[in-house]
Parts: C-alpha cells; structure tokens; sequence
C-alpha cells in the first residue's frame, strides 16, 4: 500500500498524538504547511467536502486512514460531535 492510498485500520495514534487538528480546513492546512504526518478520514463524510483533501495527501504522500463514521472520528478527537477529518501533527507543530 502507497502512502495516500485508503486503508482502514482500528488504532490509537489519533488518540494518543499530543499535537493534532480536526476538521476538514486545519486538517487541509497542517497537510499544505507539510505538519501532517497521518490524516485520518471519515467514510461517510461528504466526498465533495473531504475530496481536495484526499488528492492533496496523495499528492504529498501522507497516510491517509479510513474510519467508519465522523461520529467515531469526532469521539476520537475528543468532541462530541462528527468530525469528517483529523490529522496527526509531527511533534512541535502547531495546529
């Protein structure tokens, strides 16, 4: 599997990361600044609002995870809504 290829898995890297943003904007952002080292995606996210984001992690080679629901993915960022997208900030960037 390529780095920017979809792939599910069940972990706690999002969790666990001491730096982070979360949703579709700050996750664009981290990816164009070159902070993201992993972006995590909800599958039932609207394609058309993650769709820019997936082609911009394909093309600067960042992992991208699937997850099942925004709502699990917004329960992993710690809120309490959905969240269509997160990333794993390297460490000492800002979100």
């Amino acid at each position: 599997m390529r780095p920017g290829d979809l792939r599910v898995i069940s972990d706690d890297r999002l969790k666990d990361a001491r730096r982070r943003t979360v949703g579709v904007k700050q996750t664009t952002k981290s990816v164009q600044r070159g902070a993201a080292l992993l972006v995590y995606v909800a599958k039932d996210a609207d394609r058309a609002v993650v769709s820019e984001l997936l082609a911009l992690c394909r093309d600067r080679g960042v992992p991208i995870v699937e997850v099942e629901a925004m709502a699990e993915l917004g329960r992993a960022c710690g809120i309490e809504v959905g969240a269509s997208a997160a990333a794993v900030l390297k460490t000492g960037e800002a979100g």
